[in-house]
C-alpha cells in the first residue's frame, strides 16, 4: 500500500495508471503504466482491502483480469482467453522464448477478446466481456465462471452490436443489496437481476405518458426493447438509476422498471459518461458531446460538465477550469467517476490523455494529469485500511 489518501485509477489503451493524491485531494502524482501495457478498459478497487483489479486485453493478447494487493505497484494476471500472440508463440519456439511465453490453458478458450467492465458486489467480483458475457469470481479475481442466467436469456439471439461491438460495458450494484445488479449492453439494453444473476429481466420500458414522460424514443416503441444503445448506467441509491444512451439522459425511479427522458436543458442528446452523487440521488453529472456523426466532441468545442440538482428536471453547465476554445476531446463511457468526500469530488479523463478533477462538486476544475495515453476509464479508490 501507499501513503496516498486517495487513488484515481485510470485505464488506458497502453496500460493502467494510478494517480495518487493527498488528504486534501491535491499534490497528485502519476505512476504507471502497469499490466504489461495491455489495453485496460476498466480499473476498480476495494476500499476495505485496497485490492485493485484491471480488466482488458484485445485480439493480440487475449482477455484477462489483473490484480494488485500492494496499492497498484505490482500486478498478477488471470489470463482468461487466448489471442494472436498465443497462436504465434505456439508455432514459433524462438518467438515464444523472446516474449517469455509458456503454454497454459485459457479457461475460456477464445470465447471473448476483452474484459470491458468490472464491479465488486458484496464478496463477489463481476466482469463484462466483448462479446457480451457476464463473468463472476468468488475468490477475488483468481478464477472465473460464466453467469449462465444472462447468457441463456431468451432475448440473446436478438442482441445486436453497437459501434464498439457487442459489449457488456457497465455493471452496477446496489450497495444495500449485492444480489441486485444491473448491466448495460450495447446494443441490447439494460438487464436487472434480483437474485445474484440466477434470473434476469430486461429493463428498457419507457415511463407511461401520464407520468410526465415523453412516450417516444428513437430506438423504438415502449415494448421492452427501448434502450438498445445504452451508453452508461449509474445507480444513485435506492431505486433511482440514470442512463446515458444514444438519444439522451434518462432516469428511472423504480429500479429500472421504467425510464423517463430528462435530456431537456442539455445542449445535445449524445454523450457517453455520467456519474451520480454518492449521497444525493437528485444530483447527477454528465458531459454531452456534439453528436454521433459530427465529431463526438464538446458542443462549440468548449468543454463543460453539466450538473442537475433536481433529478434531471434542470441542468447547468460548469466550465471553470475547463478548456473553452479548440477543445475536441472525447470522454468515453467509463471515464467519469467520483469520490465519497464532502463536498463530493468528480473526475473525468479524455481521449487526449488528460484527467480533470473537481473538489467542489463540479463548480471548478483542475487538470491533475496530462499526456497520458487515451483514457478509457476512471474510477476512484479511497482505502479505509
Amino acid at each position: 500500500m501507499t501513503d496516498a489518501a486517495i487513488h484515481v485509477l485510470v485505464g488506458t489503451n497502453k496500460g493502467a495508471f494510478v494517480l495518487d493524491g493527498g488528504p486534501d485531494r491535491d499534490g497528485w502524482s502519476v505512476r504507471g503504466p502497469y499490466c504489461d501495457g495491455w489495453p485496460i478498459n476498466h480499473v476498480v478497487g476495494d476500499a476495505e482491502t485496497g485490492t485493485m483489479w484491471a480488466g482488458g486485453g484485445g485480439d493480440w493478447s487475449g482477455a484477462g483480469v489483473w490484480r494488485s494487493t500492494d496499492g497498484g505497484h505490482t500486478w498478477e494476471l488471470a489470463k482468461l482467453t487466448t489471442g494472436e500472440l498465443d497462436a504465434w508463440a505456439a508455432k514459433d519456439p524462438d518467438f515464444a522464448a523472446m516474449v517469455g511465453w509458456t503454454e497454459e490453458p485459457a479457461p475460456f478458450g477464445d470465447a471473448f477478446s476483452q474484459i470491458w467492465s468490472l464491479r465488486r458486489a458484496g464478496e463477489r467480483l463481476y466482469a463484462g466481456t466483448k462479446p457480451a458475457t457476464l463473468l463472476v469470481s468468488d475468490d477475488d479475481g483468481r478464477t472465473w465462471s460464466e453467469v449462465k442466467g444472462l447468457t441463456d436469456h431468451p432475448s440473446r439471439p436478438d442482441w445486436n452490436p453497437g459501434g464498439a461491438g457487442l459489449v457488456l460495458h457497465t455493471i452496477v450494484a446496489d450497495p444495500a443489496d449485492p444480489e441486485r445488479l444491473w448491466v448495460g449492453i450495447s446494443a441490447a439494453g439494460v438487464f436487472v437481476t434480483r437474485d445474484g444473476g440466477v434470473t434476469w429481466e430486461r429493463a428498457n420500458d419507457l415511463a407511461p405518458a401520464e407520468a410526465g414522460a415523453t412516450a417516444d424514443h428513437p430506438a423504438g416503441p415502449s415494448d421492452g426493447e427501448v434502450g438498445h444503445c445504452v451508453h452508461h448506467l449509474e445507480h444513485a441509491g435506492g431505486d433511482v438509476l440514470y442512463q446515458q444512451n444514444h438519444h439522451g439522459v434518462w432516469r428511472s425511479a423504480d429500479g429500472g422498471g421504467t425510464w423517463r427522458d430528462v435530456t431537456e436543458g442539455l445542449p445535445s442528446t449524445f454523450g457517453f459518461p455520467l456519474w451520480a452523487h454518492p449521497r444525493d440521488p437528485e444530483t447527477v453529472w454528465t458531459l454531452p458531446l456534439n453528436g454521433d456523426m459530427v465529431g463526438r466532441y464538446p458542443p462549440d468545442a468548449a468543454a463543460a460538465v453539466w450538473r442537475s440538482r433536481d433529478g434531471g428536471a434542470t441542468w447547468e453547465a460548469r466550465r471553470d477550469g475547463l478548456p473553452q476554445e479548440a477543445c475536441f476531446f472525447t470522454v468515453l463511457r467509463q471515464a467519469m467517476s467520483g469520490d465519497q468526500q464532502e463536498p463530493a469530488g468528480v473526475y473525468f479523463g479524455t481521449n487526449s490523455g488528460s484527467v480533470f478533477a473537481s473538489r467542489d462538486e463540479g463548480e471548478s476544475w483542475d487538470e491533475i494529469a496530462r499526456h497520458l495515453p487515451t483514457v478509457l476509464a476512471v474510477e476512484v479508490l479511497e482505502p479505509r485500511g
